[in-house]
Formats: C-alpha cells, structure tokens, sequence
C-alpha cells in the first residue's frame, strides 16, 4: 500500500541534518560577488532564514551574448553537483565570458543537500516535477525566476550513487506502493541526452573532456546504463520534457544531465567536483572549434 501523509510525516521526522547549506554552499556563493552578481529568488518555507535560494549571475549579462544555464543540488544528496558548478563560475567561467552570459543555480534543493537526500521534505522527488504549479516548492520558485530564460546551453549536474538502489529506490516502492525496476549502479560518469534532441556531437565532446578527468561508465551486459540503452560510448537519452526534468524545463538548443559516480574506488571528492567542471568546460569548447 503506497503512502499516506501520516508515512511521509514519519519519513520526515526520521531525516537528520548531516551537514550546513549555508558553510558549505552559501558561503561560497558569496565569494562568488565580486565576479558575479547575486540574486535571491526566493527561500523554503520550511526555515526562510536558512535555506535561501539563490542564482548566481554575469555582471555583463546582454542580449548579445547567448547565455549558458547551469544547475545543481536539483537532488540535494548529489554533492559535486553543487560544487561542481560553484568550482567552475570559480575557476573557469572567465575563459567563456566574452562569449557566453552564465546564470547558475547552484543548489535548487537545500534542506535535501543538508540531509543528504533524493527528495525534498515532503518525500517529493524535484526532479521529476519541474512544470508549472509543481507540488515542489524548489521546482516552483525556480521555475518562477527564469521564466524569462531562453538558454542556449543546459548542463544539469548530478551524481549516480550506490544509495540509488540502496536507499532511494526502495523508498520509492514503498512511497507509491509499486515495484522499481532494477538496474545496477554504473562504475563512472555518463550523460543524459534529450530523446527528442539529442546532439549527439555535443554529448561526446562533454563526455571526451571527462575522460581526461575519470573513467567512463560501460554499458552492462545487456548493453545499456541504468536500464537504457547507451547512444555511444557513456551516453544515454530520456524523453526530458515528458518526466518533468530540469533539464527538460527550458526549450534548450543544447541540454545534458550528467551523472558522476563517487562511490568508485578510483575517485576522490575532488576527483568527482573535477569531472563537472570538465564537463561544462567541454560542452562550451565544443562551440569553439
């Protein structure tokens, strides 16, 4: 029997804060002001003061320039995400900045990254719920600052983990009282392309640029990753639009989701917030060629 209130109450009392969105990420962001200007669309209504939400945004940002969208922490326990989009408005974002505006919203989920979470407090998955009137309160206020955003580029940062199937998958069987098929965790990083536009040539230079960085996830034995089949070698392709994923929310000429695995034994932290920002860094040189 799938789940009353009264289940995803207690589900919710059961979660414990394990880490601080406002040292680990709002901190940063602030660092972040003498590059970019800082805007605060909104805050969780579960504690205003702590969770305010922000996007992160050029300072020379025109109508001449094609802008690049950058999300992260759509799912709050998915770290280098978060990082890693903060690590390249840091690092790198300067080499682009002639070209390109970026606006970036590094953590669209808080209290989940605190609790180290797939979903948000009300057992909701954001990242199956980016339309308009979303019952997730972080899908609607973002969705409600960019409505006037019509990016060219959308990197949509994520991580698989082994808590995948470990925690998160039988919370969801038993959240809508339905069996989730299995797939095994991939050992590496691959990408999310869109099934209705998949640019094929934008997805293989993203994952070439990882490379450098971490090892690509090979495709199973039934030749696919998480229980689809791979377009080439560490890419995969979803119908965005139609499962209300973020990066399904914009009409994007170019969009990828990529998923880093940071349960490997051959990464690092580092090693995985490097991979995103590998990632971006090649999805926009392949604009330069």
């Amino acid at each position: 029997m799938k789940w009353q209130q009264a289940d995803k109450d207690d589900w919710y009392r059961q979660q414990k804060i394990k880490r601080s969105y406002q040292d680990e990420v709002v901190s940063k962001i602030h660092h972040l002001k003498n590059s970019f200007e800082i805007l605060q669309y909104g805050a969780l209504s579960l504690d205003r003061a702590r969770y305010p939400l922000f996007l992160i945004r050029s300072k020379n940002f025109t109508s001449t320039k094609k802008t690049i969208l950058i999300t992260g922490g759509v799912h709050g326990y998915e770290t280098s995400g978060v990082h890693g989009a903060l690590g390249f408005l840091q690092k790198a974002a300067a080499n682009y900045e002639s070209l390109f505006n970026f606006l970036c919203a590094p953590c669209i989920s808080p209290w989940a990254y605190e609790t180290i979470n797939r979903w948000n407090a009300k057992a909701i998955d954001p990242n199956r719920s980016f339309y308009k009137g979303s019952p997730s309160e972080e899908c609607e206020f973002f969705l409600t600052a960019t409505v006037d955003i019509r990016p060219f580029v959308h990197f949509d940062l994520h991580e698989t983990t082994d808590t995948d199937n470990t925690i998160f998958r039988p919370a969801l069987e038993a959240r809508d009282g339905i069996v989730q098929k299995f797939s095994p965790i991939p050992d590496g990083f691959y990408v999310v392309g869109d099934q209705e536009n998949p640019q094929k040539d934008f997805q293989k230079a993203i994952v070439d640029a990882v490379r450098k960085v971490t090892h690509i996830a090979p495709a199973d034995e039934h030749g696919q990753i998480i229980g689809d089949p791979i377009e080439q070698e560490g890419v995969i392709n979803y119908p965005l639009k139609k499962l209300f994923l973020c990066a399904g929310a914009f009409d994007s000429e170019y969009s990828s989701t990529t998923e880093v695995y940071p349960d490997s034994p051959k990464v690092t932290p580092q090693i995985c917030i490097d991979a995103q920002i590998a990632a971006i860094r090649g999805g926009l040189d392949y604009f330069r060629r």
